[in-house]
């Protein structure tokens, strides 16, 4: 199990490089050679020359920067299942001190602590456990906080989706201002001003691309981490049921 983290890990730093690398590139694909003299381009007219799908890209960016880091943060197993909490409520059900174990539960609220307490909810209601029904509650509750820590990371797919669409739509932008050009102002159809078009649908591509690609990756990653979390949680909650039924059944 080290060595898969380690893995994964090494892909996610992998990506994180791409996304730099990428950035440098992009920031110098601005120098070319014309009649052999060099032109450079700064990022500020690279992003002019990408037009107004830019500043959406920029934002999806930043988004998606930020879903990286939460969920670096946000998906550990001391944050689900945390060690130290889950050891002390199996000590107090095992001691019969089932009020004790809640009272834990609600000093360290995680995914853990929602699905002891609905166990424990159940089993301070009744006289006698029904081992079904408490593995029904035990269940019910481990596939809602099990969804909930799944689902969040589709918002880096999100990410990883609409950033080349937005690209695209760029792209289509940039044709049609380049053969606008053409269709429309014969005076004016020069190469520079059909480049200009051109160049704004490269760049928005490229930009959703560079985008897209790191985020599918990061996602790809957190979708790995967050199933091993719930298998951990499940873990735990067997745990949690077995002790209940060994002090109530």
């Amino acid at each position: 199990m080290m060595r898969k983290h380690k893995q994964w890990l090494g892909v996610a730093v992998a990506a994180l490089m791409v996304l730099c690398g990428a950035a440098v590139f992009a920031a110098d694909a601005g120098e070319k050679a014309e009649a052999g003299v060099v032109q450079s381009i700064t990022l500020k007219e690279l992003f002019d020359k990408g037009g107004i799908l830019m500043y959406p890209l920029i934002l999806m960016s930043i988004v998606g920067v930020g879903f990286v880091v939460y969920f670096f943060l946000a998906l550990r197993h001391r944050h689900i299942v945390p060690d130290v909490l889950r050891d002390d409520v199996l000590d107090k059900i095992e001691a019969g001190q089932m009020a004790d174990a809640r009272t834990a539960c609600g000093y360290r609220p995680c995914a853990f602590s929602e699905v002891t307490v609905a166990a424990l909810d159940y089993t301070a209601s009744v006289e006698k456990v029904d081992p079904q029904l408490l593995r029904e509650m035990i269940e019910s509750e481990g596939a809602r906080q099990a969804a909930a820590i799944q689902s969040q990371t589709q918002y880096l797919l999100d990410v990883a989706v609409i950033s080349p669409m937005l690209g695209l739509l760029g792209t289509v932008f940039g044709m049609m201002r380049a053969f606008n050009v053409v269709a429309f102002d014969l005076a004016k159809a020069k190469p520079m001003l059909l480049a200009a078009g051109v160049a704004e649908a490269l760049i928005t591509t490229a930009v959703g691309l560079i985008i897209g690609i790191p985020a599918m990756m990061f996602y790809a990653y957190f979708r790995g981490r967050s199933s091993r979390l719930v298998s951990d949680l499940e873990v735990a909650s067997s745990q949690v049921m077995t002790a209940i039924l060994r002090k109530r059944a």
